[in-house]
């Protein structure tokens, strides 16, 4: 099945957008497969969806970007760290937050004696921005610098040795920022996503032309529908079609219940986002969807045009060798090979590199950082 039909899209059942509300409260959603398990769970863990390291401190933390907007983030530090340590800004999944992924690998890091901090992008999670749970590829690329500004001034950083790291949809955007601001002197990737590729040509390119100009009309009229009612709309982020080829978004990213018929990919995200090995409530693929016009600025603004500027600073890609997203990676490695570097990892999906710590190659990713931040 192809990606705009995955993803708990659901392009079959024709759900309608619904009128903005406010996420749930911690552990508050109903009616959800496996859902109090998964609350328990993350309760148990406060509020994380893995264990703190024994040998590793976390700070919750607030900064702001140039646009004004508070960040919120989590600081990880290595326990009795001594003198200027390298750093790593750590961005998780779109619509993921940091007590998802970004944490899990952050608080990896730190155990290998790395300052990582992982943060909520603007409009999501604890974060600032008024209107929740919308997204713009500037906002999001300002966002890891606005971190690499925090980091920075922290006395027990070397601002001369920072990098990111970034998990799915937020790559696009780490990938981006390190092109922009030379500061970030490595970025790694896992399971690499194109937001902006993704939104406005679909899986693999698969949108026509005509297919195109429906999502640009749907989203077009939405924001008179948003205007005329004076609230934000849930939709689809990446528009599926139904069988008479017209424009169907769902409400939700992923389904309250996995379908039986589900194809591997909704099954994968299903696994992760709404059972307990990764849900949590602020997350947006957990509970809700996007702002149904959040795809109108990846139209707009194509991510990684600028990845010629990405040199003398590093890449490192890490994809999936079952994933549906590897084509992303190996686009970006095509076209920067002398700042690019891809790793395919054997028996691993797109998911599995969200928390899997036994195919994530953190001794590889560690080795790269190492190397480049020297």
């Amino acid at each position: 099945m192809e990606r705009r039909k995955a993803l708990g899209l659901i392009a079959a059942t024709g759900a309608a957008a619904s009128s903005f509300t406010a996420l749930p409260a911690f552990g508050a959603e109903t009616g959800r497969t496996a859902g109090a398990p998964a609350q328990r769970r993350a309760t148990a863990k406060g509020g994380y969806t893995f264990a703190l390291d024994k040998n590793v401190e976390r700070t919750s933390v607030r900064f702001e970007n140039r646009y004004g907007i508070e960040v919120a983030g989590d600081l990880y530090v290595p326990k009795n760290a001594r003198g200027k340590l390298p750093a790593l800004v750590v961005s998780g999944p779109f619509g993921a937050v940091k007590e998802q992924s970004s944490g899990l690998y952050a608080n990896e890091f730190a155990r290998r004696g790395y300052v990582a901090l992982a943060f909520d992008p603007s409009f999501t999670g604890e974060s600032g921005g008024t209107v929740r749970d919308v997204a713009s590829p500037d906002i999001c690329t300002e966002d890891f610098s606005a971190a690499v500004d925090f980091l920075g001034l922290r006395k027990f950083v070397d601002r001369e040795r920072i990098g990111a790291q970034a998990i799915c949809g937020l790559s696009g955007m780490a990938l981006t920022a390190a092109a922009a601001d030379s500061r970030i002197k490595a970025v790694a990737t896992a399971s690499m996503y194109d937001m902006s590729r993704s939104m406005s040509r679909g899986h693999k390119d698969s949108y026509t032309l005509g297919q195109r100009r429906k999502v640009v009309d749907y989203l077009s009229r939405q924001r008179w529908i948003d205007t005329q009612n004076g609230t934000f709309a849930r939709g689809s982020h990446e528009v599926p079609f139904d069988e008479n080829g017209d424009v169907a978004p769902s409400n939700r990213v992923l389904p309250k219940t996995l379908p039986a018929d589900a194809d591997p990919v909704t099954a994968s995200f299903f696994d992760y986002y709404r059972t307990e090995r990764g849900y949590h409530p602020r997350s947006i693929n957990s509970t809700t969807a996007w702002t149904a016009t959040t795809p109108m600025s990846f139209f707009a603004f194509p991510l990684m045009t600028n990845l010629d500027m990405l040199a003398p600073s590093k890449a490192l890609l890490v994809a999936g060798a079952d994933a549906h997203s590897r084509y992303y990676s190996e686009d970006v490695r095509a076209k920067a090979p002398d700042a690019v570097d891809l790793v395919i990892v054997p028996g691993s999906d797109h998911v599995d590199l969200y928390d899997r710590k036994d195919l994530i190659p953190f001794d590889r990713l560690d080795e790269f950082f190492t190397k480049n931040l020297a």
